[in-house]
C-alpha cells in the first residue's frame, strides 16, 4: 500500500487549501483514513479521520474549519481547510488503516502566514 499526499503550500491567514491523499496497492474495502499534522518542535497530532462508511471525527482545533471526505471509488481522501491560521502551519500526513496495519504518506507542507 502506498499513499501520496499533495496540495500543500503557502497561504495567508484566512485562506484555504485542499489536501489530497491517493492510496494505491492492495486496498481492502473496510479501512479508515486520517489526516495528522506535525508542527516544528511538536508531536504529531490527529486532525481528522473518516471511516469507510463516511463517519468523521475532528480535533477541537479544526472543527468547523476543516472538512474531511473520501472517494472510495478513487481510493482518495481529501481535507478541505478553510479559515487557515498561522497555528495550522505543519507538515500534514495521511494515514490509512486496514487489517490492523497503518500506512503513512510522505507528508505535505502547509504554511500559513500572518
Amino acid at each position: 500500500v502506498q499513499l501520496q499526499a499533495s496540495g500543500g503550500g503557502l497561504v495567508q491567514a484566512g485562506g484555504s487549501l485542499r489536501l489530497s491523499c491517493a492510496a494505491s496497492g492492495n486496498i481492502v474495502r473496510l479501512n479508515s483514513m486520517a489526516w495528522y499534522r506535525q508542527a516544528p518542535g511538536k508531536e504529531r497530532e490527529l486532525v481528522a479521520n473518516i471511516a469507510n462508511n463516511g463517519i468523521t471525527k475532528y480535533s477541537d482545533s479544526v472543527k468547523g474549519r476543516f472538512t474531511i471526505s473520501r472517494d472510495n471509488a478513487k481510493n482518495t481522501m481529501y481535507l478541505q481547510m478553510n479559515s487557515l491560521q498561522p497555528e495550522d502551519t505543519a507538515i500534514y500526513y495521511c494515514k490509512l488503516t486496514q487489517v490492523g496495519r497503518d500506512y503513512w504518506g510522505q507528508g505535505t507542507q502547509v504554511t500559513v502566514s500572518s
